[in-house]
């Protein structure tokens, strides 16, 4: 991905989501922090920030998937825009610097070439025996991966609402037991 990203042509937002992945961890971080100072010192106020933390948490999980889920068709074209780019740099100088990463692009989706007839130019992998079309290559991968993106995102707002859960039955049990002495 290095090579793919390095290009002076790659997109400006290429690297946002390693970004986003460390703003949120350490979003979850300070949330955790609160989770467990909260349950060691029996506190309800943060305990109920933890859980204000994560009902805002899991809306964002909510809307990001959406989000995900309607942008696929411009996310499959941007994907292929960046594809053709890259095709049409080599075209015009097969022997610069798009020559590896064009190859990165055909060994990783296992293609080569935008159509059948022009394949004979290009920097294809040894082990192809049918060149399939990289545009098409691109849409399968980006509607394989997708649904397995969106498991994940089931299975991590699963867990997010059974930390809401506990963290409500441990305030409450809390305030049960000071409302007792």
């Amino acid at each position: 991905m290095a090579d793919l990203a390095s290009d002076k042509k790659s997109p400006e937002y290429f690297f946002m989501g390693l970004y986003v992945l460390v703003g949120a961890g350490a979003i979850m971080t300070t949330v955790g922090f609160f989770g467990c100072c909260g349950a060691a010192r029996e506190s309800q106020c943060l305990l109920g920030a933890f859980f204000a933390c994560l009902l805002v948490i899991f809306a964002a999980e909510i809307t990001a998937g959406v989000f995900a889920f309607i942008g696929k068709k411009v996310a499959i074209q941007e994907a292929q825009k960046i594809y053709e780019d890259i095709y049409d740099d080599y075209m015009k100088n097969p022997g610069g610097k798009v020559n590896k990463t064009i190859y990165h692009y055909h060994v990783a989706l296992q293609c080569c070439g935008k159509d059948s007839i022009e394949q004979t130019a290009l920097p294809c992998p040894e082990n192809i025996q049918l060149p399939k079309n990289c545009l098409v290559e691109i849409q399968n991968v980006i509607d394989a991966h997708l649904h397995l993106v969106g498991i994940i995102g089931i299975a991590i707002a699963g867990t997010t609402i059974f930390g809401m859960v506990f963290s409500m039955v441990l305030c409450c049990a809390i305030r049960n037991t000071r409302d007792m002495i």
